[in-house]
């Protein structure tokens, strides 16, 4: 395992700094799950809050707020473990380098949401991650200094 890691550097080095972004974005993502893990969004009606505000202003599509209106704000602390939770696993698996890709696309529909539900100052933001989880997803960026290019070796398919 650790000779097929410095392996990924030698085969895929060109991806190298791809690898460091995913890395950071991976340190980015656990560090926000953690945050919210530690603050009161997983106890407190953060995120009912926060989507009655931006609600009114958004640009989202009237399917998508009376969907929010319904399911989300009502059910509000099974959506603020969903959040956190796939925030946990985008981090963890971007630090790693493992099932990049699938976790990419789980990553694309959380940036989607996050870019609805919040307001023009940080859309630019969103749209930054939304084109880097695109980028990770199309490369396969867990094969240059992470677990994705031992499975690769061995078996080659779409999750790796």
């Amino acid at each position: 395992m650790i000779v097929s890691f410095f392996e990924s550097i030698k085969y895929v080095g060109h991806m190298l700094p791809i690898a460091f972004l995913r890395i950071y974005m991976g340190y980015f993502f656990l560090q926000r799950a953690l945050e919210r893990l530690n603050s009161e969004f997983l106890v407190q009606p953060i995120l009912s809050r926060s989507i009655d505000e931006w609600l009114p202003i958004s640009t989202a599509p009237e399917w998508y707020k009376d969907l929010l209106e319904t399911i989300v704000v009502p059910n509000w602390k099974v959506f603020a473990y969903l959040i956190t939770y796939s925030e946990f696993v985008i981090g963890i698996s971007f630090l790693l380098g493992f099932l990049v890709r699938p976790v990419a696309i789980l990553g694309v529909f959380l940036t989607i949401n996050f870019f609805y539900n919040t307001g023009a100052a940080v859309a630019d933001l969103h749209r930054v991650f939304l084109t880097i989880f695109i980028v990770m997803w199309w490369v396969g960026a867990g094969r240059c200094m992470g677990f994705d290019f031992f499975f690769y070796k061995r078996r080659r398919g779409i999750w790796w």
